[in-house]
């Protein structure tokens, strides 16, 4: 068997963390088996999908590396979901409803009251075809509910292991709406057979969607594909992220200058027990991967660890991987010697053009003991410079003042930087360079 499966985001929004979660999950699994990886935009809500967020969506996987292998739209399908529609309607499996909305709920509530599950009574099917005919011809327009069979439907889940739904627990699920749209259940499945999914990979909220879309896929004499389903993410606090979604999109994430890899590497890790840790490529995070590793709990999501495990990504990166981002950010001049002695102190990339500034650019120096810096300046060496000179300075700066330690390094540092702290002074003199260093000792602004 071929593997394949889907991401079927709608596309009446940005995606956020938790949808890339599911998408990265679908497409490791995808590529790990040698299979293909399915991009299905749920766009059959007119009124909030958008060729706008559609796009957005397509950018967002592109970001984050994971090509798809081929691409649907719902809207282009309505016709094969008329079809399925009109199939479960002759297996008497489909049937019309008449009850409103306010009619609905007051059943429920009454349910409710004496005690009982609020399952749908099926008082449409008790309706003679003359009763549904004068309905109809009264103007009332019906939705369309797909019947359940009662019993036990089960299946072996690839996260959460043996799964069981009890048909007669539920109530009975609207696949068509009185205008005649669809809701989510039948297209979903429809598609998912005429596309061949084998593995359908989502959320924990899809549980219960799972047993009546079961049913749908038999109905339709089609056997199920296996399902996973991969626990919800939640915030530092254990709240859903759903109430955070605008400041965890994907877009927010790659304009505040994470590193794609960082974002996948920390979604494929988390809630699996296994280090976080930095990959340079998307390939490194297949062999580990395995739905089986999480547990029962929520992964909590931490904007702190994906931070440091994006700096942690940074300080390992070659030159090669960053030298035409660094071009796009206007930092053309950092050559891979300036990258691996800077590259260290910064969390994002657009941090690296701050500590460049402070070796080419403007700096207030700041001298605190004017003799001192004029002796220092008297003993700089002649250029030019390797990552020796600053030892061989410093050495020549103790033997003639006497200063060790931090009453040594402190004030030089301070002179030639304007700060207190950054990457090691040994690495960052040669790219400071003799002049340079010269007018900073003197106290000359630049």
């Amino acid at each position: 068997m071929t593997v394949r499966v889907r991401f079927a985001p709608s596309p009446t929004g940005l995606l956020h963390v938790g949808n890339a979660f599911i998408a990265l999950h679908n497409w490791l699994f995808a590529r790990k088996a040698g299979g293909t990886f399915l991009l299905r935009l749920d766009d059959t809500d007119v009124e909030r999908s958008t060729p706008e967020f559609a796009s957005a969506i397509e950018r967002d996987l592109t970001w984050l590396g994971l090509g798809w292998d081929a691409i649907a739209r719902q809207s282009d399908r309505t016709a094969r979901y008329g079809e399925a529609a009109e199939r479960l309607k002759k297996a008497e499996r489909l049937y019309p409803c008449f009850e409103m909305q306010e009619e609905l709920e007051a059943k429920r509530r009454n349910q409710l009251r004496r005690g009982l599950p609020p399952v749908y009574d099926r008082a449409a099917l008790a309706l003679g075809e003359a009763e549904r005919r004068h309905l109809i011809e009264s103007g009332h327009r019906p939705h369309w509910r797909f019947r359940l069979d009662a019993g036990m439907v089960e299946w072996n889940d690839l996260v959460r292991g043996p799964q069981h739904i009890d048909g007669a627990s539920q109530s009975d699920p609207v696949l068509v709406r009185a205008d005649g749209r669809y809701l989510y259940t039948l297209p979903s499945v429809v598609d998912d057979i005429d596309f061949a999914v084998t593995h359908v990979i989502r959320g924990a909220d899809h549980i219960t969607n799972t047993g009546t879309q079961i049913q749908l896929f038999r109905a339709l004499d089609a056997a199920p594909p296996v399902f996973g389903h991969l626990p919800l993410l939640v915030d530092e606090t254990g709240a859903g992220l759903s109430k955070r979604l605008g400041a965890l999109s994907l877009d927010e994430l790659h304009r505040s200058g994470l590193e794609a890899l960082t974002v996948d590497a920390y979604l494929a890790r988390i809630g699996t027990g296994d280090p976080m840790e930095p990959v340079m490529d998307l390939g490194d995070l297949l062999s580990a991967h395995d739905l089986a590793k999480f547990g029962g709990g929520s992964p909590r999501f931490d904007p702190r660890e994906l931070a440091h495990l994006n700096a942690r990504a940074l300080h390992a990166m070659p030159y090669g991987a960053v030298e035409h981002r660094l071009a796009e950010l206007g930092q053309a001049g950092i050559d891979e010697t300036a990258w691996i002695a800077l590259r260290g102190n910064i969390e994002r990339l657009v941090d690296i053009g701050d500590w460049w500034q402070v070796c080419q650019g403007r700096v207030v120096p700041i001298v605190e003991d004017k003799g001192f810096a004029e002796t220092a300046a008297s003993l700089l060496p002649p250029g030019p410079w390797d990552d020796q000179a600053w030892a061989t300075w410093t050495a020549a700066v103790s033997k003639a003042t006497g200063a060790k330690g931090k009453a040594l390094f402190r004030p030089l540092r301070l002179a030639l930087t304007g700060r207190d702290h950054g990457p090691e002074m040994r690495n960052l003199l040669p790219l400071i360079g003799r002049d340079r260093a010269l007018r900073r000792l003197a106290g000359e602004p630049e």
